[in-house]
């Protein structure tokens, strides 16, 4: 979290998992967070919120908008019990964004991870393509895994928010299925990777 025992200076780390003010030093440590009101991007912006500052009060931020504006449809009619469910999966959403967190860059761009829930779907944007033993041709699968941020990684693995198994898409494509939704689509370039994710139809 520091250079050494003798120069306190923060790393780049420490800021990003301890620092409330993070983004005067590293400008694009943030989520951007929008709900809007249609599918098209010019349409109608109705929640916005920049989400900044220590890694967990991040992470949880962001969990809190997805659970606010996640829809549940009842069914009191099919069973001895009221039947819920979502429009999407918590567990799919919060595997998706915190891929998102641990795996982008924050080299040579100022742009944030962003998370655009539209009425019908959900784009998440996370700055640098496909790292390591990574590629376009087996992104998603099982187990293929790398770290641009290993530390940061380990730091979400350690406050629990993450597996480091190489298993976050499968899981979310799995919760997904069980809603009875597609797949995730993903968009990769060498500067952004684009996760899509469509509703259930309530």
């Amino acid at each position: 979290m520091i250079t050494t025992s003798d120069e306190a200076i923060p790393t780049v780390m420490g800021g990003l998992v301890l620092s409330a003010q993070i983004r005067n030093f590293l400008p694009n440590a943030y989520v951007e967070f929008l709900r809007i009101d249609g599918t098209a991007w010019s349409d109608p912006i109705v929640d916005n919120l920049l989400i900044a500052g220590v890694l967990k009060d991040v992470v949880l931020r962001l969990d809190d908008k997805l659970v606010a504006h996640n829809r549940v449809a009842v069914n009191i009619t099919s069973g001895p019990v009221e039947r819920r469910t979502p429009t999407y999966p918590l567990f799919a959403l919060q595997q998706l964004t915190r891929n998102a967190l641990m795996h982008r860059t924050y080299e040579a761009t100022n742009a944030p991870v962003r998370v655009y829930w539209f009425n019908d779907r959900i784009e998440i944007i996370n700055p640098g393509g496909p790292y390591g033993i990574v590629t376009q041709e087996n992104f998603g699968k099982a187990g293929i895994a790398d770290y641009r941020n290993p530390n940061l990684a380990e730091a979400m693995r350690v406050l629990g928010f993450v597996q480091r198994f190489g298993v976050g898409i499968q899981i979310a494509r799995a919760e997904l299925a069980k809603n009875g939704q597609p797949e995730p689509e993903f968009e990769l370039s060498p500067q952004h990777v684009i996760c899509r994710v469509y509703p259930r139809t309530l």
